[in-house]
């Protein structure tokens, strides 16, 4: 590192002195000393020159002494670090100096060991500034880039923890979480873009906000869709629970959106969701030039089904048996045992509830009516007829009505 330290005095033989007495470190290119005679010259000298490391001011000087200058370079957004140079019986003003902000001082005459010695001691005081503004940036460039995807406090926890992350991959439990808008492409070919941008930018930013919420991580926004983690890249030992909450909310939020959106004659679609736990590989898989946190494995791909699911089910939220055992207070309706696509095996899979919803008449009645259904039940069919008579609305219970009347049984369903 070369060293740049502007000399601010009116003595006339200080320059020649200090170029002497320097004349090695300067022919080596450690250190460039530039010169003022006074606090004006300087500040004239520092705006010309910006990449100045340090100052060396005396107090006495003409037209602005010492200390003006001294405040003046305080006012500065990036503080210079400024040694004072007095006569050792100008401790008054040299303790004003160091209560402005000087680094350090001198006394005259100067003794140029003491000199050089102070100047080291600076220079490593500037390379420390430097290096923690560095460090500062560099956080708070990450901070911008990471809070993109996680929740602001998790961000914030990731910038200052080193060891917090590690964005090779890795295999975690975890929750996962896909959302996405029905009919959503035909109505981009429709609605004007200057519309269509409004819309989407306020629907995501609801959405996502929902999500920090829950300390969730958005792994990806492809248009209208959203692929969120929990349990990942911090660890969340109630990841299902913190799913199943946040389902829920963007549900309503959606919901609500989607209702704004009608009474501007804007016909969007329901947002569906799905949601499943287990392992998954997780990490940065950007190849070096792109931050891409995300997830893949299985669970992955089932909870994308599951949030598909719901278009053939009639649902909005579809979550999987092994997360809903593993979330605090599940509350919700078997929906039945789904064949996804892909998969031999089927999967239990839920609708979850509020409470209010769980409570109402109507979630005991279609509980009752799949009860029959899983014991093959001959009742069954009179049980979901009578069910969808008195609630119409509910669209699970008459994709179960038709299964029935269309001469299937029990619980299993091969999806599309």
């Amino acid at each position: 590192m070369t060293a740049r330290i502007l000399v601010v005095d009116d003595e006339p033989d200080l320059e020649a002195l200090v170029v002497q007495k320097f004349r090695h470190q300067i022919r080596e290119g450690a250190l460039v000393f530039l010169f003022a005679h006074d606090g004006v010259e300087a500040l004239k000298l520092l705006q010309a020159t910006p990449d100045i490391d340090m100052v060396i001011t005396d107090i006495n000087m003409p037209r602005m002494d010492g200390l003006l200058l001294l405040q003046k370079l305080q006012e500065h957004d990036e503080k210079l670090s400024t040694i004072i140079v007095s006569a050792y019986g100008d401790m008054a003003n040299i303790r004003t100096a160091m209560n402005r902000g000087a680094f350090d001082f001198l006394t005259k005459p100067i003794d140029f060991p003491d000199f050089e010695m102070t100047i080291t001691k600076t220079i490593r005081h500037v390379e420390l500034l430097r290096d923690a503004r560095r460090r500062q940036s560099a956080a708070e460039q990450a901070y911008a880039s990471l809070s993109r995807y996680f929740s602001p406090n998790l961000a914030q926890r990731l910038v200052s923890e080193t060891d917090a992350i590690d964005l090779g991959g890795q295999r975690r439990e975890i929750a996962t979480l896909f959302t996405d808008i029905a009919n959503f492409t035909m109505l981009v070919e429709t609605l004007d873009p200057s519309i269509l941008g409004l819309l989407l930018n306020d629907y995501l930013v609801g959405m996502t906000d929902i999500v920090f919420g829950f300390e969730g991580t958005v792994a990806k926004i492809v248009g209208d869709a959203l692929h969120v983690l929990f349990g990942a890249p911090g660890e969340q030992l109630d990841h299902s629970t913190r799913a199943i909450g946040c389902a829920l909310a963007l549900d309503e939020y959606a919901q609500s959106f989607r209702e704004c959106c009608r009474q501007k004659s804007i016909q969007l679609g329901v947002t569906r969701i799905g949601t499943h736990a287990g392992p998954a590989i997780v990490g940065n898989f950007g190849g070096g030039r792109f931050f891409d946190y995300t997830a893949y494995g299985d669970t992955i791909n089932v909870a994308a089904r599951l949030e598909n699911a719901n278009k053939q089910l009639g649902t909005r939220i579809c979550v999987s048996a092994p997360l809903a055992t593993k979330a605090k207070d599940f509350r919700g309706r078997p929906m039945g045992d789904l064949v996804l696509r892909g998969k031999s095996e089927p999967l239990r899979a839920f609708e979850p509830l509020r409470v209010s919803q769980y409570e109402d008449p109507s979630t005991q009645s279609y509980m009752e009516a799949f009860a029959k259904l899983e014991c093959n039940d001959p009742g069954a069919v009179a049980a979901f007829a009578t069910h969808v008579g008195k609630w119409a609305e509910d669209q699970l219970a008459s994709f179960h009505l038709k299964r029935l009347l269309n001469g299937a049984k029990g619980t299993r369903i091969a999806l599309d």
